[in-house]
């Protein structure tokens, strides 16, 4: 039986701030199961960020519960029960790439040699095989989000938590980096939690999307896809595809109207 590697129950975060009280999430109820890919779609501002903050323990929840691997989101952060891919690549700029994704392998304190060995393998895994000598400056903004999935890879965690990891980059670098990724994935079997504003890149990547409402940010629709494992990028020329964007855009406009 597959497990739940996250799981939420009634969910909710409020911000203090000084106008006041911020509703960030609501009521949320999820599931993600291992070997998951789960996409987070919503309007700005309507806690897609918020969630993945709380699976890691960034943020903490003031109401309702969750779990990450059976554990709290505390106990599952300092048992590096996941890595993090932020919206930038976060990369040191005196560090060369194989050292910037070296770091938490230091903190964590492996050797020098299974240093080595992983840096080397999950360089391999995003194509930047010969790439760990040079400084990421060297590097363009596609292959330096690269070194930073390698960093968040290295120490092997089962749980992928990706912040809108290709946002930034131009149309042709993105998709170049989506069929990278669902490659990555097929290959490690990892779980991964992604956000994005993309309705095309969120029907492309996902086993599952998740549709949000604007703030208080509660789950309007979870879409299982029905695209085959496979997805060459003309898939998205396809009825089936078009199909499931087309209930994401319609997810998106009933939440907007729930608060109307």
């Amino acid at each position: 039986m597959t497990y739940s590697v996250v799981s939420a129950r009634n969910l909710g975060l409020t911000f203090e701030t000084g106008d006041g009280l911020v509703h960030a999430l609501s009521d949320v109820d999820l599931d993600v199961k291992k070997g998951d890919f789960v996409s987070f779609i919503g309007p700005s501002g309507c806690g897609k960020t918020t969630f993945l903050r709380v699976i890691a323990d960034l943020e903490r929840a003031t109401s309702g519960e969750i779990l990450v691997n059976g554990m709290t989101p505390e106990e599952a952060r300092k048992s590096r029960s996941y890595g993090y891919v932020f919206q930038a690549p976060a990369l040191y700029p005196w560090r060369t790439i194989e050292n910037n994704i070296a770091l938490p392998l230091e903190i964590m304190g492996y050797s020098t040699a299974e240093r080595a060995s992983r840096i080397e393998r999950t360089l391999d895994l995003v194509n930047l095989s010969g790439f760990g000598k040079k400084y990421p400056w060297q590097l363009s903004g596609g292959m330096q989000q690269r070194a930073s999935i390698a960093r968040a890879l290295a120490f092997d965690a089962d749980l992928l938590l990706m912040d809108e990891p290709f946002g930034a980059l131009d149309e042709i670098v993105r998709d170049h980096l989506n069929e990278q990724l669902l490659k990555l994935w097929e290959r490690t079997q990892k779980t991964i939690c992604f956000v994005t504003h993309s309705i095309p890149e969120a029907v492309y990547l996902s086993t599952k999307i998740v549709v949000m409402s604007p703030r208080p940010g509660r789950v309007t629709d979870v879409i299982t896809s029905t695209l085959p494992k496979e997805r060459p990028l003309d898939i998205r020329e396809t009825p089936e595809f078009l199909a499931i964007a087309h209930r994401v855009r319609e997810g998106l406009r009933a939440g907007h109207s729930y608060e109307e």
